[in-house]
């Protein structure tokens, strides 16, 4: 039974591994793109490896010993030998598998079951994507400083620029191109817990899920009321939001919207890179 059980489990999570690989893009909701063959490998070697411990079984079972044993020449002290022997070993199996409470230790707790329900969940349907939920609970990541200098910013209005090119624009940019410029940024939206405008946010996967990074770009002024839902992925043009001194750190990474538009969520979702649409 236990056995059955390691086999269930291995199959359920290799043919997960492959359902969110092979037939679909879930699973960039939890890795980087370059994963994709290591997912798949795994998912194989995991079948695999569930089939062979489901035909093995059967492999241990007990053993038959045919023909007199070698204990004389007509088998008769043997037999007698083997008698005496079985009716210990019956009497200590007896003794040590019941003498203590009755109950055959070797069977899989039914608790062990409950294992099958993350493999199953994983086939069946694929937890979420990381989002607001996530990014309203862990900080925005302070940007790297851009060591070089900071080339001409292109004419093209409006600008289409990353959160992290915005936000190294604002608070590094001693030139102060950014002032007046109308850019378009991407990401979902975060509610902000004191009600004064929201987020326009992006998470960022250096690897997978477990280490990703937050960008966040205050946004005031939706052209209505009510902010946007939360998840709403949006590109939004708008000029940077006057407040501190440009160019330093006193300068929030904040936008003054002017337009809102509702996007599809970028295959390239979980980078900082201009949006990549799905076709």
């Amino acid at each position: 039974m236990r056995r059955l059980l390691q086999s269930l489990l291995l199959k359920l999570t290799g043919l997960g591994l492959l359902r969110i690989t092979l037939f679909s893009d879930t699973y960039l909701r939890y890795v980087k793109p370059g994963l994709r063959p290591v997912l798949i490998a795994s998912g194989v070697v995991l079948l695999l490896l569930g089939i062979v411990a489901a035909f093995s079984r059967t492999g241990n079972g007990g053993h038959a010993h045919d023909g007199p044993a070698s204990g004389g020449p007509d088998g008769h002290a043997s037999d007698a030998h083997d008698g005496h022997t079985d009716g210990a070993h019956e009497a200590h199996a007896h003794d040590g598998h019941e003498g203590h409470d009755g109950h055959d230790h070797s069977a899989t707790p039914k608790i062990a079951w409950l294992l099958v329900l993350p493999a199953l969940s994983l086939l069946l349907f694929a937890p979420p994507a990381l989002g607001a939920y996530t990014a309203a609970r862990s900080g925005a990541e302070p940007v790297a400083v851009q060591k070089k200098g900071f080339e001409p910013l292109p004419a093209t209005s409006p600008l289409p620029l990353t959160l992290t090119e915005f936000t190294k624009r604002v608070q590094q940019d001693r030139s102060r191109a950014i002032q007046g410029r109308t850019v378009r940024l991407t990401g979902f939206v975060t509610p902000d817990a004191t009600g004064e405008g929201w987020y326009l946010t992006r998470i960022i996967f250096s690897c997978c899920a477990a280490d990703s990074q937050t960008v966040k770009i205050h946004v005031y002024g939706s052209g209505s009321a009510e902010p946007p839902a939360a998840d709403t992925w949006l590109a939004v043009t708008g000029t940077w939001h006057p407040a501190g001194t440009l160019g330093t750190t006193s300068a929030p990474a904040a936008l003054d919207a002017r337009l809102t538009t509702p996007i599809a969520q970028p295959i390239n979702a979980f980078t900082d890179d201009l949006p990549i649409t799905p076709g």
